[in-house]
């Protein structure tokens, strides 16, 4: 019995990978990108809290106060 058979009776199935050369896999590149835009999103959030933070909390408080 060939050995891609046997891998597909015990339940390993082995994923495709992007390009031959490249030990990357399809699956691993979709894991890439859904975590990647995951940290692009709380990137995002972070930048508008900072935002908040200069122009509206810290001149509340006053902490600092903005010029202009």
């Amino acid at each position: 019995m060939g050995d891609a058979k046997r891998r597909q009776q015990s339940g390993q199935v082995e994923s495709k990978r992007i390009v031959s050369w490249l030990p990357l896999t399809i699956s691993q590149s979709s894991e890439f990108v859904r975590v990647s835009t995951q940290f692009a999103w709380i990137g995002i959030g972070l930048l508008v809290l900072g935002w908040l933070t200069v122009r509206l909390i810290g001149p509340t408080f006053g902490w600092w106060q903005l010029v202009g």
